[in-house]
C-alpha cells in the first residue's frame, strides 16, 4: 500500500510540474513599450519614435487608413520599392537601412497616387503598428 501511495504522490508531482511548466510557457510576454508620433505632409507619412524600446521593423506590420478606409496596398516595411508607394522610404523603413527603429529616429514613406483611397488635404490618416500580431500603437493625423 505504501508503494502505491508513493507512486501516486510521485505521479501527481510530475503531472503538476508539467502543467505548471506548460502554463508558464503559454503566458504572454511583456508588450513592447513605444511612443511614436505621426505627421502627414502631402503624400508623405512620417513616424517618429519618441521614446521606448528599440523596434525591429522586420517584425512590424503597418496598416494605414485614410478617412477610415484601409489603403488598397499597405507598406511592406522594410522596403525600397513597392506597389502603391513611391520608392525610397527613409530611416528603418528602407530595406537598405538598419532595421532597428530607435528612440529619436524618424521613418517615412510616400503613398503613390495609384494607391486608394488617395491622400487629400484634410483627410484623417490613421496608422496602426503591430509587432508579431500584437498592437503597439494607433496614431492619427490630418493630411
Amino acid at each position: 500500500m505504501v508503494g502505491r501511495t508513493a507512486t501516486g504522490v510521485l505521479l501527481a508531482a510530475v503531472l503538476g510540474i508539467a502543467v505548471l511548466g506548460t502554463t508558464l510557457a503559454a503566458l504572454p510576454t511583456a508588450p513592447t513599450a513605444v511612443a511614436p508620433t505621426l505627421s502627414v505632409d502631402g503624400d508623405r507619412l512620417v513616424l517618429t519614435h519618441r521614446a521606448g524600446e528599440t523596434v525591429d521593423v522586420r517584425s512590424l506590420d503597418v496598416l494605414v487608413r485614410v478617412d477610415g478606409q484601409p489603403l488598397a496596398r499597405q507598406p511592406p516595411v522594410p522596403f525600397f520599392s513597392a506597389r502603391g508607394f513611391r520608392s525610397g522610404p527613409t530611416g528603418p523603413f528602407n530595406a537598405a537601412a538598419d532595421p532597428r527603429w530607435e528612440p529619436g529616429e524618424r521613418a517615412s514613406f510616400r503613398v503613390a497616387s495609384t494607391n486608394r483611397p488617395s491622400l487629400s488635404a484634410g483627410a484623417h490618416v490613421t496608422v496602426e503598428l503591430r509587432r508579431n500580431g500584437r498592437l503597439l500603437a494607433v496614431l492619427s493625423a490630418t493630411a
